[in-house]
């Protein structure tokens, strides 16, 4: 006859008392366990099983661990701790009969198993002879900070955890010595407890809390608390002073309901340039993240402002791609009245965006105290280059064809000194509706400067839906297969294409032929 393998014993925590603060992983242990064990005392209800009740799945076994005595007297040879001790012994062995047997035992406990709980001595005595895990819960602590809505500690202050058992002149003496403090275990020590407050000079900086997020919770000020009404779950606590303190300017503001006129922050506000990278949010930097989280304002064309998920909290300017100038004096009036703003290009601001356009009107007398700055993002060019490999592994240039803010004969000019010079080139803007014609030209132009075999590599709209990658030459380059989403990489005389493990790779070597001199066709 095989012997089983032995089950294991599982400490859960099931918080405060409200059962919606049991963990995701405690419900489950729960539902799951073949024995579900809980204390109570001589009544027989216990507190732990109604908070778990929810997860219990019906037909489990229950082993109440009946406590012999709370605080009542006992003829037990040992005393009080001899009966509690001989208890413990004896409801050990209990849940290490089922665990032998192979059933996993869940020992119910409110707050955390491990912090002023019972379950400690059941781990005690069996996490030595079984397997054991314990589930921490919400502590009794943190829901009282909850329920007072009162944060406990900041920065530097101490916190400190005491028993209202202890000695009133220990108590005492704790007290003065911390910045905050939770005292555990009042009902029939409150007075003493109370007392030590007072004695420490504390008295008036200290809340009470009953039941925390149970049917009943009670808060106040432990000064105005009724000795006689207070039961064991509550505990006194005193908030550290820089937590409990309150900002100056919060103190000025007006309460929730009255109306209120937004009134400008002058000389506190900024612009901020963003660049989103080419595509979504994966594609955003922590940095950038964080600016338009903090932005009253947000301004930039519509097609890139809708890449920023909606707050209502913030203002958002959309406008048309075509008045870069306009929409950057925009952004610095807002800024100048006191606004938080983030300029919202996509790629890198500065690459062919909206950093220059900001900065120029920026230095304009008008707006030459008013804070800009410019976080990068990651290019297009990058996250096409990246799609294929790296041909833009060696020196580059970056050259928009667009003629809108520079002549024609200006774009050509550059093509053929960049072709001359034999660098890769990244090409933004090649083709609009307004200039269907010049993806060809510039094809013709580089032709005479680079053998038709060049590779060409064509990345529409990289990290988004409509991703298309394309690897060419620049003899077969069809402008037909390029939209104003699609940006162009020209490679150099030493870029390579190659085919590995199905896939086309295309880099540029950081080598270059050492015999000197420029390739051309």
């Amino acid at each position: 006859m095989s012997v089983p393998r032995p089950g294991t014993l599982y400490g859960v925590g099931l918080g405060p008392g409200d059962p919606e603060l049991v963990t995701i992983k405690a419900a489950r242990l729960i539902g799951a366990a073949d024995v579900v064990a809980y204390h109570s005392a001589r009544h027989g209800r216990s507190i732990a099983r109604r908070i778990a009740e929810p997860h219990l799945r019906g037909g489990q076994i229950e082993e109440a661990l009946v406590y012999p005595v709370t605080t009542e007297t006992t003829d037990h040879p040992g005393g009080y701790q001899g009966a509690i001790d001989e208890f413990y012994a004896e409801a050990a062995e209990r849940l290490a009969a089922h665990l032998q047997a192979g059933r996993d035992v869940v020992l119910l406990a409110e707050g955390d198993p491990l912090f002023y709980g019972s379950y400690m001595h059941m781990h005690k005595r069996l996490a030595g002879r079984f397997h054991a895990e314990v589930v921490p819960g919400v502590t009794s602590v943190s829901a009282a900070a909850a329920a007072l809505g009162q944060p406990l500690v900041e920065r530097d202050e101490v916190l400190t955890i005491l028993p209202g058992t202890l000695p009133r002149e220990e108590l005492a003496r704790r007290l003065a010595q911390t910045d905050s403090a939770a005292v555990m275990k009042l009902g029939r020590t409150f007075g003493n407890v109370r007392g030590a407050f007072a004695d420490a000079g504390k008295l008036d900086d200290a809340w009470f809390v009953e039941r925390a997020t149970m049917d009943g919770q009670r808060t106040g000020r432990l000064a105005d608390v009724d000795p006689g009404s207070v039961p064991y779950f509550s505990l006194a606590v005193l908030p550290g002073e820089v937590a409990s303190s309150v900002p100056d300017e919060v103190s000025e503001q007006p309460r929730v309901g009255e109306q209120v006129v937004q009134q400008p922050r002058a000389g506190t506000g900024e612009v901020v340039v963003v660049g989103t990278g080419p595509a979504g949010r994966d594609w955003l930097t922590p940095q950038v993240a964080a600016a338009l989280a903090a932005a009253d304002d947000l301004v930039g064309y519509g097609p890139y402002l809708d890449r920023v998920p909606p707050n209502p909290r913030q203002t958002r300017h959309a406008s048309d791609n075509r008045v870069e100038a306009e929409r950057a004096a925009h952004a610095l009036d807002l800024a100048a009245s006191g606004r938080s703003v983030a300029v919202v290009s996509a790629g890198d601001p500065g690459v062919f965006a909206m950093a220059t356009a900001v900065l120029e009107v920026a230095s304009g007398e008008k707006y030459l105290g008013v804070p800009v700055r410019v976080l990068p993002g990651l290019t297009a060019a990058q996250a096409v280059a990246a799609a294929v490999g790296a041909p833009l592994g060696h020196d580059y240039a970056m050259i928009s064809l667009s003629d809108r803010l520079k002549p024609w004969d200006v774009v050509a000019a550059r093509l053929a000194a960049a072709a001359k010079a034999d660098l890769a080139i990244a090409i933004y803007n090649p083709r609009s509706k307004a200039r269907p014609w010049q993806v060809g030209a510039a094809r013709d132009v580089l032709l005479e400067h680079r053998a038709p075999q060049t590779p060409v590599v064509l990345g529409r709209d990289v990290g988004g839906a409509g991703e298309r990658i394309t690897v060419t030459t620049l003899a077969d380059l069809d402008p037909e297969q390029v939209d104003m989403r699609t940006l162009l990489i020209i490679g150099s005389s030493t870029t390579r294409v190659v085919i590995r493990n199905g896939r086309t790779t295309v880099f540029t070597p950081r080598s270059y032929p050492s015999s000197g001199g420029v390739v051309s066709a």
